[in-house]
């Protein structure tokens, strides 16, 4: 069975189930951002944490191999994103990305945050204008090493 076909299955599963990402984080003792990211095939899932998704899912064990496996991350149906939610993340980065990029290195030198030492959180902000969505990056930063090895 493919990762595809796990996700596809994962995905039926919870929603025949009645069950949140939240309740399948708990069911895991991990972040729910990460555990949607993992369910959906962006992270390995430990041996363990496999087992429990897939008897809380009522899914075969044979799927617990594959989500331990290292997946392909990334990757988008379409160059630019299509579905309204992903793309408005694109947007926003096409609109401010380039200040985003120069304020990190104005605040920290030449680097990148690093998405590899890197945390995310979703949260809801009630406001009078309609609730807010406030989404956390929380990355560690890693300089350019210019130097060369000698050798």
């Amino acid at each position: 069975m493919t990762r595809e076909e796990i996700t596809a299955q994962i995905v039926a599963a919870r929603l025949t189930k009645g069950l949140t990402w939240q309740q399948l984080a708990a069911a895991i003792d991990k972040p729910v951002v990460w555990t949607v990211a993992a369910l959906l095939g962006q992270h390995p899932i430990p041996v363990d944490e496999g087992k429990i998704v897939a008897d809380t899912l009522g899914l075969d064990e044979s799927v617990v191999a594959v989500l331990a496996a290292v997946p392909m991350r990334g990757g988008l149906p379409s160059a630019v994103p299509t579905d309204p939610t992903v793309y408005r993340f694109y947007e926003v980065l096409q609109v401010y990305g380039g200040a985003i990029k120069e304020l990190i290195h104005e605040e920290f030198g030449d680097g990148i945050m690093s998405a590899i030492n890197f945390s995310i959180d979703v949260q809801r902000k009630p406001h009078p204008g309609g609730d807010r969505v406030v989404v956390t990056l929380d990355g560690k930063f890693l300089s350019y090493d210019w130097t060369q090895a000698e050798g």
